[in-house]
Parts: C-alpha cells; structure tokens; sequence
C-alpha cells in the first residue's frame, strides 16, 4: 500500500450512481406485480417483459409520481417535459435487446444532497434522475456450465440518482450514500431496503495529481453504506499503486468482494456511443403541467434536513437526532412526532429523547416482544412517567423498567401510577421508613460507615447501594443519601 505521504499527493474523485426501486405495485410498462422477492422465477412476467414482437409498453403513472417526489426530495423540481430512449446492449436477461430508460431529457435535472462529515457541511450535486426499466437476473449455479434467467425483475421501475463528481473522501460517500437513502425514504419513493436491492449504489472512483480527472472505474452493485466507504478506500488506494508503479488505469466494470474487502475486474466500460441511445418509439414524452407539481409539492413529508433544524433548536445532541432519523425511516414506528408534539417543553423533550434513543429504539430492535400502543398512548406514558419521576416517585432505573413493561403491553394501563404502584416501580419517600432502614445498614456495616466519618465520602456510595438493595429498589436514593451522612454526623 502507498504511504500516506505519497496519498497526499493524489486527489480522489467519486461520483456514485444509485439505482433505486420505485415502490409500485406493478412494473414500470406492465401490469406486472412489482414484489419479486418471495415469488417463483418467472412468474412475475408478461409478454412485455419477455419482449415479444408487438408487445407494446405503457407508462405506470404512479412511477411517474414517485419520481416527481424523488425530485422535490433532491432540492429540485421535476421536468416539465422528459421522454425515454431505447438504450441497446446484448445479455441474456434483457430479451428485448435493449433498455428503456431516459437519456438527454430525464424526469430530475440539478438537484442536490447535503451531508455533514466530521461536523463540516457539505452540498453534494445530483447531475440528473432518471426513470428506467430493471433488466432480469441471471444466475450461475456452481459446478454447473450454464446459466439461468429469471425475468421476475425486468421492468421493475428504477430511478437513476447520478452524483456530480463532488465527493472526495471515503467518509464523505458513506455520508452521501445514507443521506440519500434517507431522502428516499421520508420522501416515500421507495422502501430502499439495502439487503433487497431496493437501492444498489454504483461508484466511480479516479485519482489524479493535476487538475484533469483520472481514468475512472465504476463498482457496481454495492447495497451498504459502509461498503460504498471501503471501495472508495480501496479503489483510490488501488489505483494510486498501479500509477505509482508506472501503470495505467483500465476504464472497466468492477466487482465487490465483501469478505476479502477488495474489488476486482469484470469487464472493459462501455461508453455512451456503445448503447446507440434512441428516442423509443413506443412511448409518448412526459409532460407535467404546473396543477400537478403543485399537487407533489404540497403533498411533501417533513424531510430529514427539516428535522434536524426543528431539534437544532432544542439542543439535542446531534448523534441521538441522527439515531432517531436512522430509526423513523426502518421502522413503522414514530419518534419524531412524539418530539415535534413536545417540543415547547424543553427538558421533557430532552428526556423523551433520551428515553426514545436508549430504551425503546433498543428494545424493539431486539428480540423483545412489543405491544401496539399508538403514538398517542405511548406519548401519555412517557409523559406519565416523566410527571412521575419529575416527583421523585421513580428512580431512573424503575422509570426505564416501567417503560419496557408497559410498551410489551397491548393497551395502555387506566392509570399508570397506580400500575407503577402495584408493580412495585413506586420510590419510597417516607423518610422515617427509610431512616429505619439506613440504620439497620450502618449497623451492618460498620467499616464502611467508619470511613465515611474518617472523610471518605465515596463510601456513601457503597452504603446508599445497599439502602437500596434492602428496600428493593424504592428507597429515594437522594433521601437516603441525605439520611446516610445526618445519622453518621457529617
């Protein structure tokens, strides 16, 4: 590997394509269920999808719409007027011989991205969006001298995010990269669950010392975000070796190796004049009128940029705000608007954050079973514990057992502190009761009440530890600590 010092001297240039699936019910020209994941292959399929003569293609309109939402989420609008093209190349899954897609009028031009890497800002240019069809999928069973193909996939509706060649360090294509699956998310274009190819990233990586780009490589098909970081670090790493040895770099087609971390080659990169783009015949342009994108821009989610400028304001800490963003967008779950709707109560926002980020996000991302409260009664609860523990009836470990048990229940319980009560989570204020049982701890251990007369105040701990435990939990640990040092005059 080159040492740093010579690293230094290259700069690295990325642009990441993301292919991302549109979430309609059928394909993008058929009338085709578009969920492939659990279905046989070729079940999925039509005369349209195996492109058989006079099989004539129409438009899904809800694709249309995805995308116009795709183009508000990327800080742009869409097109007024866009088109497809027929884009041509011969592989056993694409039947027809070519692609139909958008090449110099797409639905997305110049939109936008912003990440934060490091705590520097940073806006990251889209080039271009366009709609197109997924082509099939060919298989290679092992030890086998042939190959299948299951056409389940071709024409699924895809939108091509292509980047400005804006990025320039590994972090900042892992910001990118979770940025705009976010987008796609709260935008409500696409489901962008990684694991099924929802979103596939491509990234194009090239160095070079001056200011002309290097010959580029393109990796396709990356589906983490942190995979997309590593093949930027080990393309530029890879390349600056091959220069630095006196080689050229191969404009090509690369694959991911995700368990020995390194990409390598599949085959020498087309350029567009390879493709013979054409306007399709078939298919009549998109045009949208200005009662249309008026209609997508109204109908426009908060987005995660708006987020995190209505909880700027609060003063939460910007890595439980991400956390929060990560865990709305996987999860049918909200926690944002429990926030938003408690946002003029400055500290029990904070709280509900904290609670959010440490006790019920975990919760539910483990194997724990959950009740179905609603928004609505979840919210009563945390503001019910709160109330209760602002009063010094919980202690903050009662508070966090309280929640998990309600939140596995199925509605919520008439009155919660009655519940807390009952369940034994109430704290025990009365401060002849716990002077009771203060003295019976300092009888019982006489050392550690000696050192705390000596001046040995960390042995207040100790003991406050074990007022705690021979209460069961419901001493006030402050009161008892308080008892503590007046029954041993200090």
């Amino acid at each position: 590997m080159a040492s740093e010092e010579i690293r230094k001297q290259y700069t690295v240039t990325v642009g990441i394509e993301c292919h991302v699936q549109l979430k309609t019910e059928t394909k993008l020209f058929a009338s085709v269920a578009n969920d492939a994941r659990d279905a046989a292959p070729n079940t999925l399929v039509s005369h349209i999808c195996f492109g058989l003569p006079g099989a004539l293609p129409v438009l899904n309109r809800e694709a249309v719409h995805l995308a116009a939402r795709a183009a508000f989420a990327l800080g742009a609008e869409p097109q007024r007027f866009s088109k497809f093209d027929r884009k041509h190349y011969f592989y056993p899954d694409l039947p027809k011989g070519y692609q139909i897609t958008q090449f110099d009028q797409p639905i997305i031009s110049k939109g936008y991205v912003d990440i934060v890497v490091d705590g520097e800002a940073k806006r990251i240019g889209v080039t271009r969006a366009h709609m197109e069809e997924d082509a099939g999928k060919s298989t290679h069973p092992a030890g086998g001298d042939y190959s299948l193909v299951d056409l389940n996939r071709a024409g699924t509706p895809l939108l091509e995010i292509v980047s400005e060649p804006d990025i320039h360090t590994p972090a900042e294509a892992k910001a990118y990269a979770r940025e705009l699956y976010l987008l796609m998310k709260y935008a409500d274009v696409s489901d962008a669950n990684l694991y099924y190819g929802n979103m596939r990233f491509d990234v194009n990586v090239s160095v070079s010392k001056t200011d002309e780009w290097g010959t580029r490589t393109e990796t396709k098909n990356i589906n983490s975000f942190r995979a997309v970081e590593k093949v930027v670090e080990y393309e530029a790493n890879r390349q600056i070796e091959v220069l630095e040895e006196g080689g050229e770099i191969v404009q090509e087609t690369r694959g991911w190796d995700d368990d020995k971390q390194r990409t390598f080659s599949q085959r020498t990169k087309e350029d567009a004049h390879d493709y013979r783009y054409f306007p399709d015949p078939d298919l009549p342009p998109v045009v949208l009128d200005e009662a249309y994108v008026q209609t997508v821009r109204d109908e426009m989610p908060i987005m995660p940029g708006q987020w995190r400028e209505r909880f700027s304001a609060l003063n939460l800490d910007p890595a439980m705000v991400e956390t929060l963003l990560d865990s709305e967008a996987d999860s049918s779950v909200g926690y944002l608007p429990l926030l938003d709707e408690v946002q003029n109560d400055a500290a029990f926002v904070k709280t509900l954050a904290n609670w959010l980020v440490n006790i019920e996000i975990p919760l539910r991302a483990s194997d724990a079973t959950t009740g179905t409260l609603g928004d609505v009664e979840r919210l009563e609860l945390y503001q019910a514990v709160y109330v209760l523990q602002q009063g010094n009836k919980l202690s903050s470990t009662n508070a966090k057992q309280l929640i998990v048990d309600v939140l596995t229940l199925d509605s919520l319980p008439g009155d919660i502190a009655a519940y807390a009560s009952d369940k034994g989570y109430i704290q025990e204020s009365d401060e002849g009761a716990i002077a009771a049982v203060v003295a019976e701890v300092i009888a019982a251990n006489p050392k550690a009440a000696d050192d705390v007369r000596a001046g040995e105040m960390k042995a207040i701990g100790f003991l406050t530890g074990q007022v705690m435990k021979a209460s069961q939990g419901k001493a006030n640990p402050a009161l008892a600590g308080e008892l503590i040092r007046k029954q041993l005059g200090v």
